[in-house]
């Protein structure tokens, strides 16, 4: 859920990614060529945009739009790099971008502010004027191609997981995602839920994954917290999976005796806090990325495991009018 490795990379990305030079390897990436051979092969035109919901000027669209990319690589960059602490490679900061191989082959949920179209009639009204505030990153294991794992894979051994429970169980990865300073707020988090929601519904997605990050380098500073997950919510036997060997953070770091439960949860950053609220499980082991300057968890997701009270609340897809939108509570 946040910007790539070097590293990281190449245990995520097989085949002809890694034939070539890292210099290479971002020429061919950043190719119309490869995006749009990895893109057309899924049925979903580049003009195609679809609305999961709206409160207010915000809306909630699925896109895979090039334009919209951009904005959503842009907005990322801004959170990523210049509001917290990633350094940008030379072509990254040249482009103001955040982008990698697998936003050519991922769907993106993109939060726009439809404000700055207000006093335009709506014939002339254009998308350009729109500001993109919040953005979702999703791969659905059947976008996968041969040989092409997902981008948690970089950090965690979820190769296991996903043959043991395949083909009963579809799985998606959650990533890339960040608000817009101004705009964060229970209203655009719950729409971009919404969208999520939304669409793992639509496809049938029954487990979700991904990597979630806390601040800073020195797990010490998160023991409490991250001993608290230790305990209280790492995976059972059935789901677990382990950081890879020469990455593994013992997160087992204080007595279950010893943690002060309202202390640890204040401590949790707001997006680990959202999964667990909702039935998430956590893996077994931290990882340190330097280069970003996080320490990473691992959400695993099963869908059964989620109150069927959030999907009424965040509506199903389509339906522009649900709980969420009307600011009504979960019953």
């Amino acid at each position: 859920m946040k910007p790539e490795t070097e590293t990281h990379l190449k245990r995520r990305l097989s085949g002809r990614f890694l034939r070539k030079a890292p210099q290479a390897m971002a020429k061919l990436v950043s190719s119309s060529g490869l995006h749009r051979a990895l893109r057309v092969p899924f049925g979903f035109s580049h003009s195609e945009v679809k609305t999961y919901g709206r409160i207010g000027p915000l809306e909630v669209r699925l896109t895979r739009s090039r334009s919209d990319i951009r904005k959503a690589q842009r907005l990322r960059y801004s959170v990523f790099y210049n509001e917290m602490s990633a350094t940008p490679s030379i072509i990254a900061r040249a482009h103001g971008r955040d982008k990698d191989p697998y936003d050519a082959i991922c769907d993106h949920l993109l939060v726009h502010d439809t404000s700055l179209n207000e006093g335009h009639p709506t014939s002339s009204r254009s998308t350009a004027r729109e500001q993109v505030v919040g953005t979702y990153r999703v791969l659905r294991q059947d976008m996968l191609r041969e040989r092409q794992e997902f981008y948690s894979q970089g950090e965690y051994n979820i190769t296991p997981l996903i043959a043991s429970k395949s083909p009963r169980y579809r799985f998606m990865e959650l990533g890339r995602s960040c608000v817009l300073k101004p705009y964060r707020n229970k209203r655009t988090v719950e729409l971009l839920w919404k969208g999520l929601w939304s669409y793992a519904r639509e496809h049938d997605i029954d487990v979700m994954i991904g990597c979630a990050s806390f601040m800073g380098t020195d797990p010490r500073e998160h023991a409490m917290a991250l001993s608290f997950l230790h305990h209280e919510y790492l995976a059972t036997p059935d789901w677990r999976v382990k950081a890879h060997d020469d990455l593994y953070v013992d997160m087992n770091m204080i007595p279950k005796d010893q943690i002060n439960m309202k202390n640890a949860l204040r401590s949790l950053p707001p997006l680990i806090k959202g999964y667990l609220r909702i039935g998430a499980y956590i893996g077994d082991g931290a990882v340190i990325d330097q280069q970003f300057g996080t320490t990473d968890v691992l959400i695993i997701l099963p869908v059964e495991r989620i109150d069927p009270r959030y999907f009424e609340y965040f509506g199903v897809p389509n339906e522009r009018q649900s709980r969420v939108a009307a600011g009504l509570p979960v019953r």
